[in-house]
């Protein structure tokens, strides 16, 4: 029995104190000093969160010359002039520069449709459906699962499915089928910074969502997503969560993202994004 995933034919789309007193025999410690070690303190901290930033940065600028996603630049920001309020709340600058790197950063994905020149957003089904000609990059950090541009399950034949390894979704299985040729292999490893595929026009588009664990198909096509296939109904609440983390990463939204969802989202998805 083959194990390729075999898409359902599918609609047409829609266009669109310190405590006490000092013992008696002990000197007591002057105000002034002890203020002038606070600010000694502090200064080490806030050359700590430089260093911290600096790190930031020469890592996004390794890693494609491109300015932070949006939202590690505004946490960055918020954090470094929130430095004095924190340190109301914390009983130290060590504790404050050590809880300041243990944060997380954000996920790390990116627009997977940056490159895309023309990007039309269509409509939510099993994923998101869009036009367009170009790149189309990973959403983060991930290992490839599958990727053939001969499935013709699907129309186009483009089938490629990676795995996130990192950030909220790490563990969930991503596919971007249809008319797209991949441009990696099964068992590569990639980030944000990889191209997967291309697009090319051919009149489907691509239509890119979240796939099954086993890679074979569409997340909603499974009973506890609501076994919706290809010709639906739609829009389905996987293929809408899939266009919040999108829409949360730049990429225009589906005209059809406010009508009612059908089926469900599994346990394991994040609900917001």
């Amino acid at each position: 029995m083959s194990t390729m995933p075999v898409r359902d034919p599918k609609a047409p789309r829609s266009a669109a104190a310190r405590p006490g007193a000092a013992a008696a025999g002990h000197r007591k410690r002057s105000p002034a000093g002890a203020a002038w070690r606070d600010k000694r303190e502090w200064a080490a901290a806030a050359a700590v969160w430089g260093l911290v930033v600096l790190v930031f940065s020469w890592a996004i600028a390794q890693y494609g010359g491109v300015p932070a996603p949006a939202p590690v630049g505004t946490w960055l920001a918020q954090a470094t002039g929130n430095l004095g309020a924190w340190g109301g709340a914390w009983g130290s600058p060590a504790q404050v520069v050590s809880a300041a790197i243990a944060s997380p950063l954000g996920a790390g994905y990116r627009d997977p449709l940056r490159g895309v020149t023309g990007l039309v957003p269509e409509r939510i089904d099993d994923g998101v459906d869009f036009a367009g000609l170009g790149p189309v990059y990973a959403l983060g950090d991930a290992v490839v699962t599958d990727a053939t541009g001969t499935n013709f399950g699907w129309p186009g034949g483009g089938w490629i499915t990676y795995r996130l390894t990192d950030g909220p979704a790490a563990g969930l299985v991503v596919y971007v089928a249809e008319d797209i040729t991949p441009a990696v292999v099964t068992g590569q490893r990639v980030s944000s910074s990889t191209v997967i595929g291309t697009m090319f026009d051919a009149g489907d588009g691509i239509e890119t969502g979240w796939a099954q664990p086993t890679g074979l198909n569409a997340e909603s096509e499974l009973p506890e997503a609501g076994a919706i296939a290809g010709l639906g109904p739609f829009p389905t609440r996987v293929g809408v969560n899939f266009d919040q983390l999108l829409q949360s990463l730049g990429v225009p939204a589906a005209p059809n993202r406010t009508q009612p969802a059908f089926g469900l989202l599994p346990a394991g998805y994040p609900a917001r994004w």
